[in-house]
């Protein structure tokens, strides 16, 4: 992995998505990263506004995306257990580096 960015909540990008019934839902980027390896880029988002609760948990969403130059991001289904693995070791680092900070 070369390259992975890590945003804090009051600096956070955010990215609305449609669902199946084409409802928009609004999420905040809490990091992405790309692999080298594999030329494969991932994004780990959460609602927007799950900062603000008192919730321990938080939903979070991860995907493999493309974000071709001049056109809008493209969300793909992550699908091996080697690709989630990978999401989940780094989901864990920014949970506690998160706890760190607080």
């Amino acid at each position: 992995m070369s390259e992975f960015r890590m945003q804090k909540p009051e600096e956070q990008e955010q990215i609305v998505i449609p669902d199946e019934t084409g409802e928009e839902h609004l999420f905040e980027v809490l990091f992405s990263f790309d692999v080298d390896s594999t030329g494969n880029s991932y994004i780990v988002l959460a609602p927007a506004g799950a900062y603000e609760t008192d919730d321990e948990e938080i939903e979070v969403h991860a995907f493999k995306y493309e974000e071709p130059e001049g056109e809008d991001i493209a969300l793909f289904p992550i699908e091996s257990e080697e690709e989630w693995a990978m999401v989940e070791e780094l989901l864990n680092t920014f949970t506690a580096e998160e706890d760190e900070v607080e």
